[in-house]
């Protein structure tokens, strides 16, 4: 028998998803002065469905996408690939925030999941899009009634463990696939960036932006390989510094760390008597999500949320011994039916999180610059939802998307260090104590009350 810490000998430090050998080459970087319609800065999930979208509302639009390291490079390709329809980070949160519009919010963020389906199929992206839906499991008592036993769907402990087979599981609630789906997210930033290219989007990687200012009726985004001059711009660089000063306190960011599994064989998987289309998330306030890849491992991820002090945003942050190390334990006391498995692949990726829990949008110069930023956590899917809100706001049209509230207002800020360490350090340990004691201290209620919190 591997002890369980062995598990974990001769994992690598790299993303699952990034690590194939079909990922493109990086395309060659800016290296002159530009002119564009529409620059998008960011290469991941944001600034790639915005380009696509731009391009499909507007076909012939000039639009130029900067990216300062490669498509797909962090969050994009770091992420569980879980592809949620929720634009509110579940309907708790969206019916708390911004109950008089939920319903719509509900109705928009599954019409934003057929939407990338349809692109997936339309562009022929072997993504391993699987529909599904998913899975929330209660494994502590005092979290199955918050799956609300009296409501269908509910599934009791035999039940749920027809679905997924874990002794820990007390309860679960399976949600149907218009919910929600699974895909390799890299292979999908992949997919889009070659759609963009194939409708005419030119796209620069390893080219930094250092600068964006308005000069009369243009916007010149400077860059490290020279300045841009252009109609309109979309920020799309979430979790890394904004461009805007006025949005340096919106977000934190948050590293989330993940495993992979060697692939498991038919029998394996057979036991389990898991649909590789259902996405599993714990009930907890700290949480693992898990799901089968295209290749049949696991990946398993999340809990140990960590932030570090100054809003630090570091490659030496990914390889967290500990927290692998812990993740490992939760995996095999979860699925004792494996024992023995290995793990392939560590990795971390970091995450722009809102006190809201899902994203912000807004304008800028004069109505010439549009961002979205802090999705914690939900970007694989809202992402393209914020695309079209930034296209609307930039085209300066009032549309469904641009009346709603969570649209107009914006998330409240963080603080300022050393006030944002220490209060997400003691929400950290109190969400640590809510979950194994099932009562809500009066920090978090605090919270609640004023409509703040902190997640990944």
């Amino acid at each position: 028998m591997l002890r369980r810490v062995d598990s974990l000998g001769g994992s690598v430090n790299r993303p699952l998803w990034l690590d194939t050998p079909v990922r493109p080459e990086p395309r060659p970087a800016l290296a002159a002065d530009a002119t564009a319609d529409l620059v998008v800065v960011g290469g991941g999930f944001c600034g790639l469905w915005t380009a696509v979208r731009a391009v499909e509302r507007e076909p012939g639009r000039d639009v130029l996408l900067v990216e300062g390291d490669r498509i797909a490079e962090h969050a994009t390709g770091r992420n569980g690939g879980f592809c949620e329809a929720s634009l509110t980070h579940g309907e708790h949160n969206g019916m708390a925030r911004w109950p008089e519009e939920y319903d719509d919010l509900h109705r928009l963020g599954i019409e934003n999941l057929d939407g990338i389906e349809e692109a997936v199929a339309r562009y022929g992206i072997d993504c391993g899009f699987l529909r599904g839906g998913s899975l929330a499991v209660a494994t502590r008592p005092h979290e199955v009634a918050g799956l609300e036993p009296d409501v269908p769907g509910f599934l009791d402990r035999d039940a749920v463990r027809k679905v997924v087979d874990s002794p820990t599981y007390l309860a679960g609630r399976l949600s149907g696939a218009e919910e929600g789906a699974v895909l390799d997210p890299a292979r999908l930033a992949w997919g889009l960036a070659d759609a963009a290219e194939q409708q005419g989007v030119r796209i620069a990687e390893r080219t930094r932006v250092t600068g964006i200012r308005r000069t009369g009726d243009t916007m010149e985004v400077t860059t490290t390989g020279g300045v841009v001059r252009a109609r309109r711009v979309a920020l799309a660089t979430n979790v890394f510094r904004p461009l805007l000063r006025r949005l340096r306190l919106t977000t934190v960011p948050v590293y989330d760390y993940v495993l992979a599994t060697e692939p498991l064989t038919e029998t394996q998987l057979a036991a389990l008597g898991w649909d590789p289309a259902i996405g599993v998330g714990d009930a907890g306030n700290q949480f693992h999500y898990y799901r089968v890849t295209p290749d049949r491992r696991i990946l398993w991820g999340g809990y140990d949320a960590i932030y570090h002090f100054g809003r630090s945003i570091r490659s030496d942050h990914e390889d967290r011994r500990e927290t692998f190390a812990m993740l490992a334990e939760h995996f095999h006391t979860t699925f004792p039916q494996l024992d023995g498995i290995r793990f392939t692949h560590r990795w971390a990726g970091v995450i722009d999180t809102s006190t809201r829990f899902s994203a912000s949008f807004g304008t800028a110069h004069g109505g010439r610059s549009s961002y979205a930023l802090g999705f914690t956590g939900l970007g694989v899917g809202a992402t393209r939802f914020a695309a079209d809100v930034m296209l609307d706001l930039l085209a300066g049209e009032e549309t469904e998307r641009t009346r709603l509230e969570m649209v107009r207002r914006p998330a409240v800020p963080f603080p300022p260090e050393p006030v944002a360490w220490a209060g997400i350090e003691l929400t950290r340990r109190a969400l640590a104590r809510a979950d194994d004691t099932g009562r809500r201290n009066l920090w978090l209620r605090t919270l609640d009350r004023l409509g703040l919190g902190f997640d990944s």
